[in-house]
């Protein structure tokens, strides 16, 4: 009778859980259900919406085209993928280089420069981009690939998520490899870098979503046109493009900015999910 009872309450529980669940991924994906449906509506049809419908009958890509016709839509994805490429590739070199001599190597002062560094994060995001941006000016570099892409080349946090998986693989590794008389970069290459790959994709998508979503740096630092990012587009496009009562062609054009995230989660989410579990643990 207990076995029956206990039997009865975890399915009880297990069918709660999933209706909690399958209430929150509805909640989650809606907007983005509406975005995609909103995009396929025309724009008679949308405006003719006293109510709202969360269907239609004709569905239309006549919004894709507009986006792609009406402003400089692949201009901007053009230019966002550069400066996602470039400042993700940099920015993974500084960043494994830094983990293996925080993690690795052995210098005077190494402890207190590691400290140094994490105090770094508690500084608030709007000094750094003031300071930044007198930097940027001074240089001569606004208006410029240049000028986007060096303040987004070093990152505290992933150093500090690289180092603490670097110290997870075992220090007699390193010591044999140096009996060998290995060098600490082809020990790095070998070793180190494809025992923490899925923590090194982590980073690599976490990042490449950072540069793709950036607003706030690209938009302060760009008055011209031709350096605009997505993000800075989809403004430059409500104000210049298509108006801002064609909701329709605008979702069209989100769209089009949000697939290429979407796909990249999709198809590295279990490396993403192995990568922060591993790199959250110790031990």
């Amino acid at each position: 009778m207990v076995r029956k009872d206990w039997k009865t309450n975890k399915t009880i529980a297990q069918t709660a859980t999933y209706l909690m669940l399958f209430f929150w991924a509805v909640l989650v994906l809606f907007p983005f259900y509406w975005m995609v449906l909103t995009s396929v509506k025309s724009y008679s049809a949308y405006n003719a919406e006293y109510i709202p419908k969360f269907y239609t009958l004709s569905p239309t890509l006549q919004n894709y085209v507009e986006a792609f016709t009406a402003v400089s839509l692949g201009r901007y994805l053009l230019n966002t993928a550069l400066f996602t490429i470039v400042t993700t590739a940099v920015m993974m070199v500084v960043v494994v280089l830094a983990a293996f001599a925080f993690a690795r190597l052995e210098f005077r002062g190494k402890n207190l420069l590691f400290f140094s560094f994490l105090s770094m994060m508690m500084i608030p995001n709007e000094l750094v981009i003031i300071t930044n941006f007198v930097t940027i000016t001074n240089l001569d570099l606004r208006n410029s690939f240049l000028g986007l892409i060096l303040p987004s080349v070093m990152s505290v946090f992933y150093i500090y998520l690289l180092k603490e998986n670097f110290e997870q693989i075992p220090d007699s590794l390193y010591y044999a490899a140096k009996v060998d008389g290995t060098s600490d970069l082809k020990y790095l290459w070998k070793v180190m870098i494809p025992m923490s790959r899925p923590t090194l994709i982590t980073i690599l998508i976490l990042k490449v979503i950072e540069c793709w979503n950036s607003y706030v740096w690209p938009r302060l630092i760009t008055d011209d046109a031709a350096y605009y990012l997505v993000s800075n587009g989809i403004q430059e496009i409500r104000e210049n493009g298509f108006g801002r009562e064609n909701i329709p062609a605008m979702m069209a054009a989100v769209v089009v900015i949000c697939v290429p995230l979407v796909v990249l989660f999709l198809v590295f989410r279990k490396k993403v999910m192995a990568g922060v579990s591993r790199g959250g643990t110790k031990g």
